[in-house]
């Protein structure tokens, strides 16, 4: 395994643990899904320059897409919670009550 793929493999590694192990607010959760979204995107930009094909260049900005929208989501889900519960703390969020 190159250097380049394995930084790749464990930065993604790093952000899924991250997301699994530190669960107390909702931001840390938020901002370790984009960093697992953005080593994916540096991921298949790579590929997509080593291909040297037309046709799967345009894989990466799909994905950066749904990154943003992902993004956006998450922090509108942010303010929301904040501004109902009065913090990000996934402890305090019951969301099966309305």
């Amino acid at each position: 395994m190159s250097p380049m793929y394995f930084s790749f493999t464990s930065a993604f590694i790093l952000g899924l643990m991250g997301l699994a192990f530190n669960r107390s607010h909702l931001l840390s959760a938020l901002l370790c899904l984009e960093g697992m979204m953005l080593t994916l995107f540096i991921a298949t930009a790579i590929w997509s320059m080593t291909l040297n094909s037309t046709s799967s260049s345009t894989i990466p900005m799909i994905l950066l897409t749904f990154s943003a929208c992902e993004a956006s989501a998450g922090l509108a889900i942010l303010v929301a919670a904040s501004r109902s519960h009065g913090s990000d703390k996934l402890q305090n969020l019951n969301l099966l009550q309305c």
